[in-house]
């Protein structure tokens, strides 16, 4: 078959495509002769788990990047989203859609390949398999309808005259039939796996999913419902310790509601470990934590930063929520074999293991592309990272209970439906960070008020506290609709290090020379800091309001296809 390139018909279309499974290697387009087509293949259980199994490929699964958002600084680089240049033309723009639209097609291909072999499968058989693949279906759906918005739906086999001819469709009638596929699901798929079971999509993947595309499009009733079906599920329970949860180390947490497994031995890992890992320890320090997150790390009295009386400039660690240190590596502390310090002074510093002092590549009064703004991710980054040529193995968590019980919040806070669930749903994810029962109100700043405003920043900030570095962000300040203001200021960093010493180290102001105003959403202004010389500009973002809360479409569907391009594209 003459291959059609990077057009939604080829994607769609029945004959020539791959049954996932069969090629675990190579270019998703392939289609050997030598392999099994949609037309002989799938036409016993044994092949249809096959099929199944194909779905769970990771490159099927993506997962918004931190670089889009205000969290992140890469040196002085921005991202086609934060550099407001995205278009119908943008790698990932068009990667997304063309990945996506083939795992939807080889989920439309195993719900039908079902129903062919139905009289050689178990009505259980028949049940989890169809379930298992609209699970997949509609996660796969959400991801272009959140991303896309007005997009080709289908859930046919189609050969290419039909799949030219299909147009696209209004976001309520795709979301309207995201819901059917995710409730047929629900009623169908497991609610848990035994120890010994490949962990597979369960009952409750399938509502937390429901929940999480719901609370994206503004259907906060579905949400609420959703999320709510999850936890009555009694399935599902936090991490014992927050830091743990994301290491190699840990798998299958029960808080982990959908995820994916990695493998060192199998090769499926997670990638671009050296750019997280400080210079001392032979990484770049080049993918940082912005002062943005940093600053949005409440105090361990509940308050923001510029409220709280125990909240030191000169000690920005001390004194804050326990997820603070978690995420961001505090300084003069040991991390991954050496103490930690940007501090322009501090020209070397002690290596643990050995108990020696050794040139302190981590400041940039050594080394030039040392964190340009003094900050290093800690969190899920442990000695395991510097084995196996930076290949690490975590568990690719793509949803979890915090965020069911934080999405229940949020999704009750909108409705006005504020009461003692809301509060608990809260609480259970802050105490969890403190280590204490949520219950006990005495030993960690309990959320008491309900006030639907202090509520819904108290909810925003907790999502950006509890979620930092698991492409959480992005989806929540395009739902909040607060992309515009957040990423429409500067990032800023550390002076240069002679006028560091100068302005900030002399005076005594390391390592804040000011405490910066936090607005409701959590976010900080360094703008006075800039204007009187005390921080340095390191990049400028942009985002751009008329556009870019949805992508474009990419370029190649609407010259080929003649699909509708998304305004101001």
């Amino acid at each position: 078959m003459k291959l059609i390139n990077n057009k939604l018909a080829y994607k769609l279309m029945t004959a020539g495509m791959l049954v996932a499974g069969l090629s675990a290697c190579g270019s998703l387009d392939l289609n050997p002769l030598s392999d099994g087509s949609s037309e002989t293949w799938n036409k016993n259980a044994q092949e249809i788990e096959m099929s199944l199994n194909g779905l769970y490929k990771e490159a099927f699964w993506q997962k918004d990047s931190d670089e889009w958002t205000d969290d992140f600084i890469y040196r002085d680089a921005v991202t086609p989203i934060t550099g407001a240049t995205i278009n119908g033309e943008t790698d990932f723009v068009k990667n997304w859609w063309k990945d996506t639209y083939k795992a939807i097609a080889r989920a439309n291909t195993v719900i039908e390949s079902v129903n062919r072999a139905a009289s050689v499968l178990t009505q259980e058989q028949i049940n989890r398999y169809s379930a298992e693949a609209r699970f997949a279906r509609a996660c796969f759906y959400s991801r272009l309808l959140a991303k896309y918005g007005n997009i080709v739906y289908t859930e046919k086999m189609l050969n290419i005259e039909e799949a030219l001819s299909l147009k696209q469709i209004s976001s309520a009638e795709v979301l309207k039939s995201i819901y059917a596929d995710f409730d047929s699901a629900a009623l169908y798929l497991k609610p848990t796996y035994a120890a010994n079971e490949l962990k597979r999509a369960s009952k409750g993947a399938a509502l937390a999913m429901k929940a999480r595309i719901a609370i994206q499009m503004g259907d906060m009733t579905t949400a609420r419902d959703a999320a709510q079906a999850v936890i009555t599920l009694n399935q599902y329970k936090l991490h014992a310790t927050f830091p743990d949860l994301f290491l190699s180390k840990t798998k299958n947490s029960q808080e982990t509601i959908f995820g994916l497994p990695r493998s060192i031995a199998l090769k499926v890992v997670q990638g671009d470990c050296q750019n997280f890992v400080p210079r001392n320890a032979g990484g770049w320090a080049a993918k940082d934590p912005s002062w943005d997150l940093f600053c949005s790390f409440l105090c361990k009295d509940g308050l923001p930063i510029d409220e709280s009386p125990l909240f030191n400039p000169r000690k920005p660690f001390d004194n804050r929520d326990p997820r603070c240190n978690a995420t961001i590596v505090p300084f003069g502390t040991a991390h991954l074999g050496f103490v930690y310090e940007p501090h322009p002074d501090s020209t070397t510093t002690l290596q643990t293991s050995t108990g020696k002092r050794v040139t302190n590549n981590d400041t940039r009064a050594i080394a030039q592309y040392a964190s340009f703004n003094g900050l290093v991710f800690k969190k899920g980054i442990d000695g395991d990272w510097l084995l196996n040529s930076w290949q690490v193995e975590p568990d690719k968590i793509l949803i979890r209970y915090a965020d069911v019980l934080l999405m229940y919040a949020e999704a009750k806070i909108e409705l006005n439906e504020i009461d003692q669930t809301v509060l608990d749903a809260i609480n259970q994810v802050r105490a969890r960070a403190y280590g204490v029962a949520y219950t006990n109100v005495a030993a960690y700043p309990a959320v008491t008020t309900t006030d639907q405003a202090k509520l819904r920043s108290i909810v925003r900030v907790e999502r950006r506290m509890e979620f930092a570095l698991e492409g959480i962000r992005y989806a929540d300040i395009i739902r909040w609709k607060i992309a515009g203001k957040v990423l429409n200021q500067p990032n800023y960093g550390l002076l240069d290090p002679a006028d560091l010493r100068a302005k900030v180290v002399a005076p005594g102001l390391w390592f804040f020379p000011q405490t910066p105003q936090i607005d409701e959403n959590g976010t900080a202004d360094f703008g006075p800091m800039f204007t009187a010389g005390l921080i340095k500009q390191i990049a400028i973002r942009k985002f751009d309001e008329t556009r870019q809360y949805l992508w474009a479409i990419p370029s190649t569907e609407v010259l080929a296809s003649g699909l509708d391009q998304n305004d101001n594209y």
